[in-house]
């Protein structure tokens, strides 16, 4: 990620999570007591869910970043960063209770990596467990500060099939002026 995304790891944004993001991905929907986290990147999501969630498991590719967060949690025993590749996890089938995903698929790409990302969440989720993500919309503003960065918006009307061919049921997709969420159970 450019400089840019430090904001991602600011007070502001952390309480924007807290307070908009995630309640409105959520919605009345659970992620039990043994959830995966996809990309976390400066770990504003992971400052939340942790104290939501009994053990949280957060993946993150870019080993700067894991090394950071490994730091800033390492006196919380339920929580572990694990620097690697989440469309490549070493975990067992059926592993997880629920995934989230914020804010961090539009620095996937190509759109088929994507896929392979939400198969692989699929995978290492419990049947019937839940998968809630969101994401910004494209834009021009978000386009240009991805300046020297990945930038591959999913577009969510794209979401239903993609995440049904990943193995998933029952995707509820939802848009706002500013983004999209999506909640989605393992088959």
């Amino acid at each position: 990620m450019n400089e840019a995304h430090r904001l991602c790891g600011s007070d502001q944004w952390r309480q924007m999570i807290r307070d908009v993001i995630l309640p409105w991905a959520m919605g009345d929907h659970r992620l039990g007591d043994d959830v995966l986290e996809v990309g976390p990147g400066y770990g504003a999501t992971t400052d939340v869910l942790c104290t939501e969630v009994a053990r949280l498991t957060a993946v993150e590719i870019d080993p700067d970043l894991a090394a950071m967060l490994i730091d800033r949690f390492a006196d919380q025993p339920s929580v572990q960063i694990v620097n690697g590749d989440a469309a490549a996890l070493d975990y067992p089938d059926g592993r997880f209770t629920g995934a989230a995903c914020f804010t961090m698929l539009h620095h996937v790409e190509p759109s088929q990596r994507q896929d392979r990302l939400f198969a692989e969440i699929a995978r290492v989720l419990r049947p019937g467990a839940v998968l809630v993500a969101s994401d910004s919309l494209a834009s021009e503003p978000l386009q240009q500060m991805h300046d020297g960065d990945t930038y591959n918006p999913v577009d969510p009307q794209t979401l239903p099939g993609r995440l049904e061919a990943a193995g998933f049921t029952d995707v509820e997709v939802q848009t706002n002026e500013f983004g999209w969420s999506a909640v989605a159970h393992r088959a």
